[in-house]
């Protein structure tokens, strides 16, 4: 089995402006997808995915509600977990994620550099307490961003002080942090905290990688591709060289993802 934690999508109408959009912002990124649910469905089928984790997020205030709409209706908690999100300064942002766990939502999204807030930011207490109360999995963009410039709004020392105000689960995408290994290694190894190992593939050394399994555990781990960006052959080219143990990969492409999922 293989469940892929960390993918996106967009609503057909916008999906190709979208995709140019971020790749270009990206220094060119090649797309795998064109972005369309279908375009996911069928990297699925031909990768041998069984279920993706879809991850939207809301740039300003106005988007809240669109997002969360679009992430309820491809949600169906089979083969498509869609997460929601909220912007952080919208005076409603606690009221909407109320909304999204009564769509049926497990889990939101947040993009420290695309919503402008630092992640340690003492004004997100109120958030990430109501996301506790709530019982939703927060996935976080962690590192590194290729689309903006420094400073960076979740890097591994600033996501470690967030880390005190949360009851529920939280995922630092991109092994902990793009571009930030070694502080990964030194401040969230062995935190209360999953890595999705996303976008890892030509871009994490294997020996950083092999340290952050033996130190983080397995246990912690989840499969991701940050599709339409990676795709799982991709990342599987990476996992398949750490010489892990079959129940170590098990925990990382769907045991640990079923758990938090409740699968």
């Amino acid at each position: 089995m293989l469940i892929d934690f960390h993918t996106h999508c967009f609503p057909d109408r916008i999906a190709n402006r979208a995709i140019e959009k971020l790749s270009f912002a990206a220094g060119g990124l090649f797309p795998h997808t064109d972005g369309t649910i279908s375009s996911l469905r069928d990297s699925m089928a031909k990768e041998g995915v069984d279920t993706s984790v879809v991850l939207s997020i809301a740039t300003n205030a106005h988007q809240q509600k669109s997002v969360n709409d679009f992430a309820a209706s491809i949600n169906n908690q089979q083969d498509i977990f869609a997460f929601g999100s909220v912007y952080p300064y919208a005076e409603d942002a606690l009221e909407e994620l109320g909304r999204i766990k009564a769509l049926g939502l497990k889990g939101v999204k947040l993009h420290p550099d695309y919503q402008s807030f630092f992640v340690d930011d003492e004004r997100m207490k109120p958030i990430y307490q109501e996301i506790g109360r709530l019982g939703l999995i927060t996935v976080f963009h962690a590192g590194w961003d290729y689309g903006f410039e420094p400073p960076y709004h979740c890097t591994p020392d600033r996501l470690e002080r967030a880390l005190n105000w949360f009851d529920s689960p939280v995922v630092a995408a991109h092994w902990g942090g793009v571009n930030c290994t070694q502080e990964v290694i030194e401040r969230l190894c062995g935190r209360d905290v999953y890595f999705d190992v996303s976008f890892g593939y030509c871009m994490m050394p294997r020996v950083f990688a092999k340290t952050i399994v033996e130190r983080h555990g397995a246990e912690r781990l989840l499969f991701g591709t940050d599709s339409p960006w990676h795709t799982a052959e991709m990342e599987l080219r990476l996992l398949n060289t750490l010489e892990l143990s079959k129940t170590e990969m098990d925990a990382i492409t769907h045991e640990n993802a079923k758990k938090l999922l409740s699968l």
